[in-house]
C-alpha cells in the first residue's frame, strides 16, 4: 500500500481547499467539479463513501497540478 491510501472524500477536499480549490459544479452521478481560480485548474472528485482508490487520488493530484509530497504535508 502506497502513502496516499486511507484517504476519503472529506479528507481530500480539506486538503484541496487549501491549495485553493472550490467546490465549482455537480457533475454526472457522484462526482464533482473543483476549481482553482489562480491556477486556473479544474479536477473531478467523486463524492462516494469510503477510502479513495490510490490511483483515483493520483488522477485528482495530477488534473490539479497538485505533487503527492504537498498533498502529504498539508493538513
Amino acid at each position: 500500500m502506497g502513502r496516499l491510501t486511507g484517504f476519503n472524500y472529506r479528507r481530500i477536499t480539506k486538503r484541496l481547499k487549501h491549495f485553493g480549490f472550490v467546490f465549482d459544479r455537480q457533475a454526472a452521478g457522484s462526482h464533482e467539479i473543483w476549481f482553482n481560480e489562480h491556477t486556473n485548474r479544474y479536477t473531478t472528485i467523486p463524492n462516494h463513501p469510503g477510502d479513495m482508490p490510490e490511483g483515483t487520488l493520483r488522477a485528482i493530484l495530477k488534473q490539479a497540478n497538485i505533487d503527492p509530497e504537498d498533498f502529504l504535508k498539508k493538513k
